[in-house]
């Protein structure tokens, strides 16, 4: 799953629409803007029985799932608009060859055009992978497996487990080295251990099957070579964790110097691993999951040396198949998208070409996106409703009645750490040493990955850059960094639903209120309350405000575990705890904001479409969160996923809260009520 780990991982596979870039021109129609609108609104159905489908019930039955798509929600609809944009920005830097070698506009518009020649990609066929191939058939021992393996980490091509640098969660201002568990090619370990997924096990040998007879191998060879895949990944999914123990930040943080982890795993060869995989200097190695090491050390043992470079022959085809020849392109999507995700078609290749210009260079192509859709005015009206929101929050943390004053005043003083980065970086990355060439796309995305892990290599035991992005510009999303204790918001995310000049503060602090609310609550989730006000993992809770703390969060997994997205399928309370718990502490926080500025603006408190303020914010929160999808996506979400469907998200937070049933005179006794004892209110 993770050979290329930083840029094939994150694509669908590519398959081919025409043959080259002037087949792609055709501009695509302009979707419409995802905005906030009461005709997505249901009024058949009363807000007290089934206030998502009150909100957005219309939307969701006029807007089944494309065929290109496996699920369909208001983040999809803008990224639809926001990839209509870039395309014109991606075709018209591809037709401009003379642009200067080295500028964004080359760099992007060279990577696009390889990404689109199709004729260039069918004509290599295999030939981008064969010496890797090669490289695998001629290994001899288990150490030259290992070695190898170094190598490829080095070179950001990641199987077998998982390497990685970033701030040492101990001690967030330095980078360190990190080992932790990978090298499964399903989802999640649940995949390959749970009867609940027998059916697609079954697939994924018949895909695994076909993929080696692409590869030409005789039937009955490959065969043999799919079981041996899934024999091995089945055992490296038995000795992984779950998803729900991965969030544990001190259960996955063990230390170790290069000395004790030698000798702890003998059998690895740890000091050889470290000096090919670049990183021979380093005093201490952070090891997520010691025990998967431990259980890989005898797995070595346990299957041949062929076993394993079956394994590894297979990792080099699914990593480079979404930028190979159409056979091969295809066949993974027909497991990947189609039997995992119930997806009949793939997009264009267009769109996909351009997720992986965004990330291989995305700062290139961001700062031609932010030049054109990102204006400096943008950014002041975002920070004013950060600030707003920020305002709203200290306030809460300084009156919560559960809280002593020893904890407060550390939660506090984390507070006055925050920082925020809106829009774009102020200063882009450069990217001028990667050559791109536009008649080699595959090697233009190992090159892309090179040049990240060189980066990221460089970087072990010297000081963290506090101005570094991990979301490109255009992105839809925004994250919390715990280590840096600040928030992010790239530009993408600044467009309707989320945030929209045009409507009122109800709707905005509804839609990007809550995004901010949510991603402000973050630094005080059960992940993110561990971390202090320097960014470090460290217990600054008194152990009675841990109990108060756990308790209350034992509130919300119990009403999400009983929440059923599909008949038999529950979400998982536990894995999602911390995104319910930023989703609640978002609509506090925000919904607060919203009544601050009409107390302060007295005018604004006046009906709209029929609706109060109180009623257009709860309405605009939940439509954020119209979602269809198809069954085999939600079922793998619910596996994945931290985040609960979207369909949960829109009611798990506002039943929790009081001033939802007050807008909409919600009484007990009704599908929606939640009886007091059973709420959660944290934050």
């Amino acid at each position: 799953m993770d050979f290329m780990k930083h840029i094939l991982v994150s694509l669908t596979s590519l398959a081919v629409v025409g043959s080259a870039l002037a087949q792609s021109g055709h501009a695509p129609a302009a979707p419409r803007v995802p905005a906030f609108s009461v005709g997505y609104m249901d009024r058949t159905v009363s807000p007290a029985t089934n206030f998502y489908l009150y909100a957005s019930g219309t939307w969701v039955k006029n807007n089944p799932v494309p065929a290109d798509k496996s699920r369909w929600g208001s983040f999809i609809e803008l990224y639809e608009l926001n990839a209509f944009r870039i395309h014109q920005i991606l075709h018209d830097a591809a037709a401009d060859t003379e642009a200067a070698p080295g500028t964004p506009l080359r760099e992007v518009g060279d990577f696009y055009a390889s990404a689109m020649d199709t004729n260039a990609i069918e004509a290599l066929r295999f030939k981008p992978i064969e010496a890797d191939l090669q490289r695998v058939a001629d290994l001899n021992s288990t150490a030259a497996l290992l070695a190898l393996i170094a190598e490829y980490h080095h070179q950001g091509r990641g199987t077998l487990f998982g390497s990685s640098i970033g701030p040492d969660d101990k001690n967030s201002s330095i980078y360190a080295f990190q080992l932790g568990q990978g090298g499964l090619s399903l989802p999640d370990r649940d995949y390959y251990l749970k009867p609940a997924f027998a059916s697609q096990r079954t697939a994924f040998l018949a895909h695994v099957l076909k993929m080696f007879i692409l590869l030409g191998e005789p039937a009955t060879q490959a065969s043999a070579d799919a079981a041996t895949v899934l024999a091995v990944e089945t055992d490296l999914a038995k000795a992984s964790r779950s998803r729900v123990d991965l969030r544990d930040p001190d259960k996955n943080y063990n230390k170790f110097t290069v000395a004790d982890l030698a000798a702890r795993n003998p059998g690895l060869g740890w000091p050889n691993y470290l000096s090919g995989r670049g990183v021979a200097g380093v005093s201490y190695v952070i090891v997520g999951q010691p025990e998967y090491f431990d259980a890989l050390e005898k797995l070595l043992k346990d299957h041949s040396l062929d076993e394993w470079k079956t394994y590894l022959r297979w990792h080099i085809l699914h990593g480079a198949a979404p930028a190979l020849h159409q056979e091969v392109e295809q066949e993974n999507f027909n497991f990947y998208g189609h039997v995992l995700s119930g997806q009949p078609e793939q997009e264009p290749r267009w769109k996909r070409a351009y997720r992986a210009v965004d990330a291989s260079i995305g700062e290139a192509l961001g700062q031609l996106y932010v030049e054109q859709y990102f204006p400096p005015a943008a950014r002041e009206r975002m920070s004013a409703l950060v600030e707003n929101l920020k305002a709203v929050y200290h306030d809460h943390l300084a009156r919560v009645d559960w809280m002593t004053e020893t904890t407060r005043a550390k939660a506090l003083a984390k507070f006055a750490r925050f920082t925020t980065k809106i829009g774009c970086p102020d200063k882009f990355r450069d990217y001028s040493s990667i050559r791109i060439e536009r008649d080699d796309y595959y090697g233009n995305l190992l090159r892309a990955v090179q040049f990240e892990e060189n980066r990221e290599t460089a970087r072990v035991g010297q000081p963290v850059d506090k101005t570094e992005w991990h979301m490109t510009p255009p992105t839809i999303n925004a994250y919390f960094n715990p280590l840096q204790n600040e928030i992010v918001f790239p530009a993408g995310i600044l467009q309707p639903p989320f945030f929209d000049v045009t409507m009122d503060d109800a709707v905005n602090y509804g839609a990007i209120g809550v995004v901010i609310g949510h991603e402000i609550t973050h630094g005080y989730d059960d992940e993110g309350r561990k971390y202090d006000a320097d960014g470090n993992l460290n217990g600054w809770w008194t152990d009675e405000d841990a109990k108060q703390f756990e308790a209350r969060a034992q509130k919300i997994v119990d009403e999400y575990n009983a929440f059923e997205p599909l008949p038999g399928v529950h979400v998982n309370g536990k894995l999602t705890l911390g995104e319910n718990i930023a989703d609640l502490g978002g609509i506090s926080i925000a919904y607060d904001a919203l009544e601050r500025t009409l107390a302060k603006h007295p005018e604004q408190r006046k009906l709209i479409d029929g609706f109060t303020p109180e009623q257009r914010f709860f309405l605009s929160f939940a439509q954020v969160w119209r979602t269809n999808v198809r069954d085999a996506e939600a079922r793998r979400l619910v596996t994945v996923d931290a985040h609960s469907p979207g369909q949960f998200r829109s009611v798990g937070p506002i039943q929790n809260y009081q001033e939802f049933y007050d807008a909409f005179n919600i009484k007990p006794g009704t599908p929606m009520w939640r009886p007091p004892e059973l709420r959660a209110r944290i934050w």
